[in-house]
C-alpha cells in the first residue's frame, strides 16, 4: 500500500476484488476526514490473480497521480 497527500485529499492504493480477480484501484479522502474513502478503479478492464498484483499496479498508478481535484476526482 502506498500513500500520497495532496493539497486537500489524501489518496492510497487500494485493492477492490471481484469474480474475474482483483482490480487496482486509489482510494480518495478529505484530510482529517472521517467516513469512507472513494475507490477509484484504475487500469480499466484489466483484473490480476492475485491483490498482491492489483496493489502493486495501484502503486504505479499513485505515482504518476498529477492531482486529486476539489471534487475529489483523479487529476492524470
Amino acid at each position: 500500500m502506498a500513500r500520497r497527500e495532496f493539497e486537500h485529499f489524501e489518496a492510497v492504493s487500494a485493492v477492490v476484488p471481484g469474480e474475474e480477480g482483483y482490480s487496482a484501484a486509489i482510494a480518495v479522502k478529505a484530510l482529517g476526514a472521517g467516513g469512507a474513502p472513494r475507490f477509484h478503479k484504475v487500469l480499466a478492464g484489466r483484473t490480476f490473480k492475485t491483490a498482491l498484483q492489483a496493489d502493486n499496479a495501484a502503486c504505479d498508478e499513485l505515482a504518476r497521480l498529477v492531482a486529486v481535484d476539489a471534487e475529489g476526482e483523479l487529476v492524470w
